[in-house]
């Protein structure tokens, strides 16, 4: 049933609260209105009262799924904005040898709600000849395997994740 707005009406009498008495034949007495209906009122009724709780429960529904399409939005906001991480990877072994490979976390609060996010690497200092390539692996919703293969000896790596939460 679709709501139907109702443009409630006060009920007015002139002059208010005003009476005649009649005294009846057993001593009690009989109040009867002496006022006039300037306007009359809505009706207090089930169908009107009704039609209120339908506007109501309409609203709240309504404002329920705008709630659930914002979460929505933000989740693709989240993913397109994405999380940064700058984490250190140290190699203790002589090239052709590394032993860089470490975990590198996502912050819970940027928890990803599944592993299709993109993960850019950006490195942002190093120390020794040569970083190499870095290989990102073991995809996790909170987290990463991240690794380089040159013959540095540490390497800061910025990481950029983008997407992961549709």
């Amino acid at each position: 049933m679709a709501y139907g707005y109702l443009v409630w009406q006060d009920h007015a009498v002139t002059p208010s609260r005003t009476f005649t008495v009649k005294e009846n034949d057993d001593g009690t007495i009989t109040l009867t209105p002496a006022w006039t209906v300037v306007q009359q009122g809505t009706a207090q009724s089930a169908a009107n009262f009704n039609n209120m709780d339908t506007g109501i429960m309409a609203a709240n529904v309504a404002s329920s799924e705008a709630l659930r399409l914002i979460n929505l939005l933000q989740d693709d906001v989240e993913g397109v904005q994405g999380v940064i991480i700058e984490q250190t990877f140290t190699n203790t072994y002589s090239y052709p040898f590394n032993n860089s490979q470490a975990t590198v976390s996502i912050p819970t609060a940027n928890t990803r709600r599944n592993t299709d996010y993109y993960v850019i690497a950006e490195v942002v200092d190093y120390e020794g000849d040569d970083v190499g390539d870095i290989h990102i692996t073991d995809k996790l919703v909170n987290g990463f395997k991240a690794a380089f293969d040159g013959n540095a000896t540490s390497v800061t790596i910025k990481f950029y994740v983008i997407g992961g939460m549709v």
